[in-house]
């Protein structure tokens, strides 16, 4: 619709109506020194075809995954996405109203749901899973909340190798009571067994990553037995690609798989909006967070889906709810459906193992540059690896730029002891000749900063 300003007899009718004379009157209230006299200082109006032209040559100025190799991760990849998809997303028989509660007008809207969770679950190696949620961080609060409202215990323990930015909106959430977060270290590269064994037993849960932020590949079984050890749930954060080749976690007994779904469809778009997925144990459904979409049959016998098992106190009335989660990502759940489907279980299974295979083929080459180490170097890892540099990170980050690749995310940016770690990302986008550019670059900048201080010298600084 578009905008039509008032004339100026409707200003004068609206003034008269308030009982002021003159628009300024309206800030009489505001001191004169911070009120603004005559124009804004602006430029002269363009016509429309300057205005496209000039954000077209501000855009031209981005260093965008379009026109850069992009081996930035950490939670958010750039993964390649079928154009049938957008073609399908962009449908419109799927705007519409986000909350299905009348079956008979929302089969659509339903049925997606329906199938969302169904290959949710059957990633995961769960029982059961819901309509999705916000995100990955928030999909990590609902399991904490969960786990420590239904075993009625305070503490809930957090791996390091968890998402950072995951574990500060656990660390705000446990801020308001809830639950309270305890951190458990890495060692190699992987979470540590020992303090869960020795935690105690008013641990509610464990919650760890498969593979972890720095892209090891965790030992499910032995951190989901730990866990049970001391009657605490096991809540793994799981990415939805590595699934399709390591053993999901509900194989190795945990209680709760969350995570995000962005990997699958969604485009990395600056960060968001982004999609989180919740699977649990058929036993527990009935705290599941969120909605639940189920399959029945009507009065004529014809195949039909509702929501189910929850009333509508779990989305309206927060008092009355296991969970605050009111809504879903519709669309971007849509994503995820439309992404597995296209691709196949085959299909899901090669995008993993191209990104194991490139991931792999840059390591080894790495490996040969002076001066530059795996940080992680005898632990086994899928699609990420950290590179410890002989300088700063962020150095190295910057001048990749001149060769048109974003290098990685400097891990500095969340732990100041750790400048000259990077968390580097491989995807089924990069392309042999990306690798090796990569590599030349790192090669030719290591060895501009050969003999530098290493990064010990630098956190004292």
């Amino acid at each position: 619709m578009s905008f039509v300003g008032r004339s100026d007899a409707e200003r004068r009718a609206m003034l008269e109506r308030i009982g002021v004379p003159r628009e300024e009157d309206l800030w009489a209230s505001i001191p004169s020194e911070f009120r603004l006299s005559g124009p804004l200082p602006l430029p002269a109006p363009l016509a429309e075809y300057e205005i496209a032209r000039r954000f077209e040559l501000w855009a031209e100025r981005n260093a965008d995954a379009s026109r850069y190799a992009c081996f930035l991760g950490g939670g958010i990849y750039d993964h390649f996405i079928p154009a049938a998809l957008r073609s399908i997303v962009s449908r419109s028989e799927f705007a519409t109203a986000y909350t299905p509660y009348q079956p008979e007008v929302a089969q659509g809207t339903l049925q997606v749901i329906f199938e969302y969770q169904s290959m949710i679950r059957e990633l995961t190696g769960m029982e059961v899973a819901n309509a999705s949620l916000y995100d990955g961080a928030t999909a990590a609060v609902e399991a904490a909340v969960f786990a420590a409202g239904a075993k009625g215990r305070p503490r809930v323990l957090c791996s390091t190798g968890v998402h950072p930015h995951t574990r500060e909106v656990l660390r705000t959430y446990a801020s308001a009571g809830g639950f309270r977060l305890e951190e458990i270290p890495l060692e190699a590269g992987r979470t540590a067994i020992g303090p869960i064994a020795s935690a105690g037993n008013d641990v509610a849960a464990v919650i760890w990553a498969q593979p972890n932020f720095e892209g090891v590949v965790e030992d499910g079984a032995a951190l989901t037995q730990a866990a049970h050890e001391i009657g605490a749930y096991s809540l793994a954060a799981a990415d939805p690609v590595a699934l399709a080749i390591l053993r999901p976690p509900g194989h190795d007994g945990a209680d709760v798989v969350f995570g995000e779904g962005q990997p699958l469809g969604v485009p990395m778009s600056y960060g968001g909006p982004l999609v989180g997925f919740f699977a649990i144990r058929k036993a527990e459904v009935r705290r599941l967070p969120g909605r639940l979409a189920g399959v029945t049959v009507d009065l004529d016998g014809k195949r039909g889906y509702v929501l189910t098992l929850q009333t509508r106190e779990q989305h309206i009335r927060r008092e009355r709810a296991t969970s605050n989660i009111c809504t879903n990502q519709g669309l971007m759940a849509l994503a995820n459906t439309v992404y597995l489907a296209l691709l196949g279980a085959q299909g899901l299974r090669d995008v993993a193992t191209q990104c194991l295979e490139r991931a792999h083929y840059l390591a080894d080459r790495i490996g040969e540059i002076p001066g530059v180490r795996l940080a992680h170097a005898e632990a086994p890892f899928f699609r990420e690896l950290v590179l410890r540099l002989p300088a700063p990170a962020e150095s190295f980050a910057r001048a990749a730029l001149d060769r048109r690749i974003l290098a990685g995310i400097p891990l500095g940016r969340f732990d100041r002891t750790r400048p000259n770690h990077l968390l580097v990302a491989v995807t089924e986008k990069r392309s042999r000749e990306d690798l090796d550019r990569y590599v030349d670059t790192l090669a030719s900048w290591a060895k501009a900063h050969a003999g530098r201080p290493r990064e010990e010298a630098a956190c004292r600084s």
